[in-house]
């Protein structure tokens, strides 16, 4: 038996122009209940008693000390003059606190780089960990 020849026409067989759908719409409604069984047994999970702990939000902000050399060099930390061998030990009083405070170096722009980079390897031997930059924006 072939199809589209004119014997199978002749016999009375016509040719089939249409896919069966019936096999594919049972095969799917199959599918549909095996998600439907499986998909509630997947939301099972092991049950864990996990531990509780507080919400509340913690404020606690690291104090800021600022660190300032002027365009001759000197050093101000919080606006008191500091002389260079007291620098380091007030930077290691500052490290002790707990919280550690941020240090914050402004620089002014006409003072030489040494002097801030003197300052921040002091800091750094001082044991801070949190050294900052402060600049003005441009106009």
């Amino acid at each position: 038996m072939a199809f589209g020849t004119q014997d199978s026409i002749a016999d009375g067989d016509e040719v089939m122009n249409e896919i069966n759908m019936t096999p594919m719409v049972d095969i799917m409604l199959v599918l549909l209940i095996i998600f439907i069984i499986t998909i509630p047994v997947m939301k099972h999970a092991v049950n864990i008693d996990l531990p509780r702990a507080s919400t509340e939000v913690q404020n606690i902000k690291p104090q800021t000390v600022r660190l300032s050399v002027d365009a001759e060099g000197h050093y101000f930390l919080n606006e008191t003059r500091v002389a260079d061998d007291e620098l380091a030990t007030q930077l290691k009083t500052a490290a002790a606190q707990e919280p550690q405070p941020d240090l914050h170096i402004r620089g002014d722009k006409a003072v030489r780089y040494e002097r801030v980079a003197q300052a921040m390897a002091a800091a750094q031997q001082a044991g801070l960990r949190k050294i900052g930059f402060i600049t003005e924006p441009k106009n």
